[in-house]
């Protein structure tokens, strides 16, 4: 499983890449990998307010549909709009073309609580 080293991670495998105050989140290569074909995506509008560790939109895949879960507190600056309207690209690239959303983050701190690339290689290892 593809584990990039610059990000952070969640138990229930979202990752974080933070520029500037701004972090962009998508799913994981393990979970689009569990998900299986990926064929619906519906984001948190812009302007909405999430909260670390609460639902913010859905995933589908051909044989489930998931929560996506906000691994951070903030507002939603921008939404992928090409995944939700093609959401098979989240499969290709879970971590570059596959991004789900940016969200300006309200509580830096909350970064702590996140999964290391090593912590998470050991999850993802254990299951």
């Amino acid at each position: 499983m593809l584990v990039p080293d610059d990000l952070y991670y969640t138990e229930t495998h979202e990752w974080v890449r933070v520029d500037n105050g701004i972090a962009t989140v998508g799913i994981t290569d393990f979970a689009q990998k569990e998900l299986g074909d990926i064929v619906y995506l519906e984001l948190p509008d812009i302007g909405t307010k999430v909260s670390a560790g609460e639902p913010c939109g859905t995933i589908e895949a051909v044989k489930s549909a998931e929560d996506l879960v906000s691994p951070i507190s903030g507002v939603i600056e921008e939404k992928n709009l090409e995944a939700e309207e093609s959401p098979e690209i989240i499969n290709k690239s879970p971590y570059e073309e596959g991004w789900l959303f940016r969200v300006h983050l309200s509580n830096l701190e909350e970064l702590e609580d996140l999964l290391s690339p090593r912590d998470y290689s050991k999850l993802i290892e254990a299951l």
